[in-house]
């Protein structure tokens, strides 16, 4: 039985509305008893049908955020939400690997917000490759996936990250995501079709942190994947707002 909880790192934006980012990160790892830390990228304005400003923290602070956390405490896995552009997703990447090389990294590429806010500098998107060899998932939606394959980031699935597309925003086999691992194809569909799932703020960010706790906590990616796909169908049917509740 398992006494002590692993460490888990939310590297995210700040949502005052408490339905996406790191709020909504540590809300999911609590649920699914890991412990969590938490480095803010951005301080934005936002409720849960708009985003009104965005901040981004100096990438000196974020950091040395990181370096003073997991310096102190062994983190399992980092999770990580809204960053500026390439460079800035690379040097957290590469500081959390050089602090623990171990330490799994699972990134949510969150470009633009559904009421098309952007948040990561798309001029940059070609100099992903290299730093994508480093994470261990990342968790773009159907439309996202696309405008990263136009780059070709994906032309070499040996040497390079495992990728969950999300379902969501599918036309056809609405909800079924997709995981692209080790040059396989792994459906992974909901596991309930007679529920009513409600559209949710933040359910992007719930579902890769949720995938980041259950990596932490030791399942491969293909089991955290499907684990999380639990939570976030209890959180997307959880009430009929925009604002979800959190259980497990």
């Amino acid at each position: 039985m398992q006494t002590e909880r692993p460490f888990v790192m939310s590297i995210a934006g700040y949502d005052p509305s408490g339905g996406a980012g790191l709020l909504a990160d540590i809300k999911t790892f609590e649920q699914l008893k890991v412990r969590g830390l938490g480095v803010c990228t951005a301080m934005t304005l936002q409720t849960e049908s708009q985003c009104l400003s965005l901040k981004w923290q100096p990438l000196e602070e974020i950091l040395y955020g990181i370096n003073v956390l997991m310096k102190n405490y062994h983190t399992e896995a980092v999770k990580i939400g809204v960053v500026k552009d390439a460079q800035f997703l690379s040097e957290i990447v590469e500081k959390v690997k050089s602090i623990n090389p171990e330490t799994k990294i699972v990134w949510d590429p969150v470009l633009k917000s559904t009421s098309d806010f952007s948040f990561f500098d798309l001029n940059t998107i070609s100099e992903l490759e290299n730093v994508l060899k480093l994470i261990d998932l990342i968790t773009p939606n159907y439309n996202e996936y696309k405008v990263l394959q136009e780059f070709n980031l994906f032309k070499n699935a040996e040497n390079s990250c495992s990728v969950l597309i999300k379902g969501g925003h599918r036309e056809d086999q609405l909800g079924t995501d997709i995981l692209m691992k080790n040059e396989k194809e792994i459906s992974i569909h909901p596991t309930d079709k007679t529920s009513a799932y409600y559209p949710k703020h933040g359910s992007g960010c719930v579902l890769s942190s949720a995938i980041a706790s259950h990596l932490a906590l030791g399942k491969n990616v293909e089991k955290a994947c499907r684990n999380g796909k639990l939570y976030i169908e209890k959180f997307l049917t959880s009430n009929p707002t925009l604002l979800g509740f959190h259980s497990n």
